[in-house]
């Protein structure tokens, strides 16, 4: 039954920071949807680091340059998506309301993909790859 508190519980904290996301963009004193580019960030994060675990081999103590890779590329993804706004304000393509609004919603979502990864990337009898 954690299993299905801990999936509940990151869905709510997902919802949130998409809640905050969209009202960096459609609240009608920002009124700009620019940075919705933002949820290409938040499929691609997971991406390296999934396909790195699905590639080696875990019995092995030592770090691998593929998994390091892997956490090289999800540190690049996750700073470009908290860096995307602040070039969106300094542009003035977006409000630096918006830009506040918009970065809470990055480390709420982040949280909860990190949070997911805590939560169901063991390999124990309730894991995520049944899903």
């Amino acid at each position: 039954m954690a299993g299905i508190k801990a999936l509940i519980t990151l869905s709510f904290g997902g919802a949130i920071g998409l809640m905050f996301l969209m009202l960096g963009c459609a609240l009608p004193v920002y009124d700009k949807y620019w940075p919705l580019f933002l949820l290409f960030f938040y499929i691609l994060s997971p991406l390296p680091y999934c396909i790195s675990r699905r590639v080696v081999d875990d019995t092995d103590s030592a770090s691998n340059a593929c998994k390091e890779l892997a956490i090289f590329l999800t540190t690049g993804i996750i700073i470009s998506a908290f860096g995307l706004p602040i070039v969106f304000a300094r542009a003035e393509v977006i409000a630096w309301g918006a830009c506040a609004l918009v970065s809470t919603g990055n480390i709420v979502i982040f949280a909860t993909i990190l949070g997911f990864f805590l939560v169901f990337g063991s390999n124990d009898d309730f894991s995520w790859q049944q899903w």
